[in-house]
């Protein structure tokens, strides 16, 4: 019999403002959300903010571990390293727009060990030997550049979605899960790229959550196009509320009227079908930009 994971004090912090959230072994320490501490990360003593208090829960996997409780000399050091990456990140776009490199520098990151971190987009490979040397002249350190979708550039940055919360890959997404535009079509939504789209402009991550939910419930209804007996005489369906379970039904000499998936039953050749089958898994290639042909 499998024993159960083991219970220790976990809080979860947050290493940069807009990166996601990971558990942290808190030690003897009672954090509450908004406290910053000092964790031993693999580079190093880093700066933290406390997003979920501390509590006893199963241990999964390496966590990082709360040394401190960060101190006045902490949060100025932080405030000055902050700035020091922000004037390194303005230095980097200012050499970029003079070498006419097509790039997009985002964000810098000053790591422990005199090494320095640009993240980059750009739609395809560029030389940017030449901007590293200016890098270097600078900071007087080893530079690395490392370019990154656009996808993983919002994920880095941030921002506020359409519904009105953070990102959700900013906040809580281990990974991206492939989307396709089929999902926006089995979900009944308007196929306008941009509210199909996220900041990044690509499709939307949630529209992967509730994907199951309409395929199961989506099986037991008619689809668009196809002939139906009503209690009011045959029509052919027009439009579905899959959630609901209703289906609108038009009629060659009356408004369209709508029912309950229950009370139609499918007509010729449709009675004689096998019932819908859910699409076939989706691929990563169609996971691209939210754009409608």
């Amino acid at each position: 019999m499998t024993e159960p994971p083991a219970q220790r004090n976990i809080a979860g912090v947050r290493l940069h403002p807009t990166g996601r959230t990971f558990e942290c072994d808190a030690g003897s320490f009672t954090l509450r959300p908004g406290e910053r501490v000092m964790v031993e990360d693999r580079r190093g003593l880093m700066g933290a903010v406390v997003t979920v208090g501390s509590a006893e829960r199963p241990v999964r996997g390496p966590l990082l571990r709360v040394v401190r409780r960060a101190d006045e000399r902490d949060l100025a050091r932080a405030q000055t390293h902050q700035q020091r990456e922000a004037a390194a990140l303005t230095f980097a776009r200012e050499r970029a727009r003079a070498r006419s490199l097509p790039i997009k520098v985002f964000r810098a990151e000053l790591l422990p060990g005199e090494r320095s971190l640009f993240y980059f987009s750009c739609d395809h490979r560029v030389d940017f030997r030449e901007l590293v040397r200016d890098l270097a002249a600078e900071l007087h350190n080893r530079i690395e550049m490392r370019q990154v979708g656009v996808r993983d550039e919002a994920k880095m940055v941030g921002g506020i979605g359409s519904c009105g919360r953070e990102l959700c890959c900013t906040t809580f997404l281990p990974q991206f899960a492939p989307v396709s535009i089929k999902m926006a079509k089995n979900q009944n939504l308007a196929l306008n790229p941009t509210r199909v789209s996220g900041q990044c402009g690509r499709l939307k991550c949630c529209l992967v959550y509730e994907e199951a939910t309409y395929l199961e419930a989506s099986r037991h209804l008619p689809r668009v196009g196809k002939r139906v007996a009503t209690p009011e005489g045959p029509g052919r369906v027009e439009d579905l509320n899959i959630l609901a379970g209703k289906v609108r039904v038009a009629f060659p000499d009356r408004p369209a009227v709508v029912f309950e998936a229950a009370d139609l039953q499918p007509i010729g050749a449709d009675a004689a079908a096998p019932p819908d089958q859910a699409p076939a898994d989706h691929t990563p290639e169609d996971d691209g930009p939210a754009g409608i042909s």
